[in-house]
């Protein structure tokens, strides 16, 4: 039995400090701080264009008709079960994924190499990808766009790799510096690693030409360097996911080898289900086998094995031409209704006489729109008129409506002229 003396003691030791008294405090995630002011401004009139989601006319998250009626399908679906997946995730999820971004018909798919893995989304499925790479690659400097989507150099640091940036976004144009990307990846050593986003380049809303991005390939095979590309909006920028896959799939199409990281958040509306598949492609079907024995290795003391529902939702609609025909209309129309907020904007500021070239916002593509505006005219947009976005100036043009647009373009024109409409 325990003394009255002892338990004294240990209510003395417990009473001391922390053992985790030397932790400093983290600075906040930008854009999840965004998030939290925004919930917590009272004001009727704010605007939320942070964080890259797709919202309804009511600024409501938009839930696709065809994801709502697949979820109805698996509620009644009496035979499902929630058995762990194995390591590597669904089996079918996986075939179908790898199938949406190479195609159907790629010599990779049919040749067995091509290996893929369900992950935890877009993220997941990088970081993933970086651990397996710092673990069997000889070479460990990661080669990122400036700018480029700020979680990107978490996942390769996190994994032990070195970092390093090309030129990608011109200011001065506000388009590609496409000879600067050209001399930095050129001047890059051979076997580095290079991080594409296969198409609505994220934060600049600025892609190659399909020219160009024959003359990156070229270059990128010529030196050795090894490709790995982020696919979170394939279908966002032209409404078509095959044209949209055309950058990543004339890589697959030379014989060469590339990771490429899935994502469904965007193109399905599935944000919070967290649903992703990272797939490598090999040179031979037995490299693909062992690449994958390995990612198993990866994947297992991490989070061991995927969820079950998005992937369940996800390979619904795949499978069934029905639904995928449904998805592919909802996808597009989502797409003309981001164009059309684009020629919105772009106008609304025109009619005001806001000073500046203002036909970037017109000549980028997908979700966002890299506006120009610099981090001390975002801070006084959200002050003066509750609107909020990232400092860099990034817009999601899928935040916007047809009501809000002129409420933008007001807080838009007084950040650049001082004057107050």
């Amino acid at each position: 039995m325990e003394s009255l003396s002892t338990k004294e003691t240990t209510t003395k030791d417990c009473n001391g400090d922390s053992v985790f008294e030397n932790v400093v405090r983290a600075p906040d995630v930008p854009v999840y701080a965004v998030m939290v002011a925004y919930s917590k401004d009272p004001s009727p009139v704010k605007l939320n264009l942070g964080i890259g989601v797709y919202r309804t006319e009511d600024g409501k998250p938009h839930v696709l008709n065809v994801v709502r009626r697949v979820e109805k399908l698996l509620l009644d679906d009496v035979s499902a079960a929630k058995e762990y997946l194995p390591i590597t995730g669904m089996a079918e999820f996986n075939k179908l994924s790898a199938q949406l971004v190479f195609g159907a018909d790629s010599p990779a798919m049919k040749e067995n190499r091509v290996t893929t893995v369900q992950c935890l989304a877009g993220c997941g499925s990088l970081r993933t990808g970086a651990d397996f790479l710092a673990k069997h690659y000889h070479q460990h400097t990661v080669y990122l766009s400036q700018p480029t989507y700020g979680n990107h150099p978490n996942f390769f640091l996190a994994a032990g790799l070195t970092l390093k940036t090309y030129r990608y976004y011109d200011p001065i144009t506000r388009g590609l510096d496409f000879q600067g990307m050209l001399d930095d990846l050129g001047s890059a050593p051979s076997g580095a690693i290079v991080l594409f986003q296969v198409c609505s380049h994220n934060p600049t809303g600025v892609d190659p030409t399909l020219h160009q991005w024959e003359q990156i390939r070229q270059l990128v095979r010529s030196k050795g360097l090894l490709p790995f590309f982020d696919n979170a909006y394939q279908g966002i920028v032209s409404g078509s996911l095959d044209m949209d896959a055309q950058s990543v799939r004339m890589f697959v199409t030379d014989g060469g080898e590339c990771l490429v990281a899935h994502s469904y958040s965007k193109i399905m509306g599935l944000y919070g289900e967290r649903v992703g598949a990272l797939s490598i492609v090999c040179k031979t079907a037995d490299v693909a086998k062992r690449v994958e024995s390995q990612l198993k290795l990866v994947i297992r003391p991490m989070y061991s094995n995927p969820p079950i529902h998005g992937a369940s939702i996800v390979t619904a609609i795949l499978k069934d031409r029905e639904m995928f025909d449904e998805w592919t209309v909802e996808l597009k129309a989502m797409i003309d209704r981001i164009i059309h907020l684009r020629q919105q904007l772009y106008d609304a500021l025109r009619d005001r006489g806001t000073p500046g070239d203002w036909s970037h916002i017109m000549k980028q593509v997908g979700m966002y729109t890299f506006s120009g505006l610099n981090a001390e005219q975002v801070a006084f947009m959200t002050k003066e008129y509750h609107i909020y976005m990232s400092s860099d100036g990034r817009i999601n043009m899928a935040g916007l409506s047809a009501k809000t647009v002129p409420y933008l373009a007001d807080a838009i024109h007084s950040a650049v002229t001082g004057i107050n409409l």
